[in-house]
């Protein structure tokens, strides 16, 4: 029988992987790409945590989901190794050096207004995440292109994406054709790895298998974290308020997020600057300059448009609370 969720806690202390997770959070530079590698070297090559076809197949399953994939990633390898109360850790920290971050500059942003001084701050860091995104994408490419097909189809998507510029979703499900007619043309050559049998010490750590009632009550968990806030503000401050139209117009959004953050920024910035009026274009390219440069997931550009939304609306608020609250709140 297969060992639920939380099964390696005995092998892997809660503690060792809060501090891991800490850790990948602050190294967590350079987008998707980056921050996948961070966790690759960490979880696989050092800490060997998770094996390396799970790595990968985890990574697959988050890519087809909206939000960012690497933060998925983080929470799944986390719920893996301590069930909710471990997911929920991986999930917070990876996002907490990045929050923390970014409010910070956000407070310097309106408190002192000429940014070039934040943008000189972070200039030389910009050609030190170019590196490093580089160098995950020569590191992930290398372990999983493993065979022609593999290559064919990552160089199809890439003149697909970026000369083509063919819808994202599109893009996935051609690939996921490829891959199915591979699968049954030539099955004993995909299914090798699949039927291969698990060593006792990582049988572990293969996630329990699915039921209604573990699904159920994950959703009530994770949905719960979601919604939850949303209600109580919604009640508090009224749906007109600043904060309940944030609420709404980010959990809208936060369900189109396919394709990562860049698939869904355009749509963002149009709604944030000329429909809610929430701040400028230049100001927008200030946001994105520093998610780029600040660790944690590239979406969290939503926290300065929140906070720059509730700063200049604050209604009974002082401005920086109403703009922490809003940060908070979008994040």
């Amino acid at each position: 029988m297969t060992p639920t969720p939380g099964a390696t806690s005995t092998a892997v202390s809660l503690g060792e992987a809060t501090r891991t997770w800490l850790q990948v959070g602050l190294q967590s530079f350079g987008g998707p790409a980056g921050q996948i590698a961070v966790m690759h070297r960490i979880l696989v090559d050092e800490k060997r945590w998770l094996r390396e076809d799970q790595f990968l197949h985890a990574l697959n399953y988050c890519m087809l989901l909206p939000g960012p994939e690497a933060q998925q990633l983080a929470i799944y390898a986390g719920w893996l190794l301590h069930g909710h109360r471990g997911g929920l850790i991986a999930g917070w920290l990876f996002v907490l050096p990045g929050f923390l971050s970014i409010l910070a500059l956000s407070l310097i942003y309106v408190w002192f207004p000429n940014a070039d001084a934040v943008a000189g701050l972070f200039f030389g860091l910009q050609a030190a995440v170019l590196a490093l995104v580089l160098d995950a994408v020569l590191r992930i490419g290398r372990r999983a292109l493993k065979r022609p097909i593999h290559r064919a189809v990552a160089l199809a998507a890439f003149v697909a994406i970026f000369f083509l510029t063919l819808p994202f979703p599109l893009v996935i499900a051609a690939a996921a054709a490829v891959g199915l007619v591979e699968e049954l043309t030539r099955p004993r050559a995909l299914g090798a790895a699949a039927r291969a049998p698990v060593p006792p010490a990582e049988a572990s750590r293969r996630p329990a298998s699915a039921s209604l009632s573990r699904a159920a009550r994950s959703l009530a968990l994770w949905g719960g974290l979601w919604v939850v806030p949303t209600m109580v503000v919604t009640l508090a401050l009224g749906a007109t308020s600043v904060w309940s139209t944030l609420a709404r117009f980010f959990s809208q959004a936060a369900v189109v997020t396919f394709g990562g953050a860049y698939s869904v920024l355009a749509y963002i910035a149009q709604e944030a600057v000329e429909t809610h009026g929430w701040l400028r274009p230049e100001e927008m390219l200030t946001g994105l300059g520093m998610a780029e440069t600040t660790p944690g997931p590239l979406i969290q550009i939503v926290q300065y448009v929140g906070f720059l939304a509730a700063y200049r609306n604050p209604g009974d608020f002082d401005p920086t609370v109403a703009g922490i609250l809003a940060a908070l709140l979008v994040t």
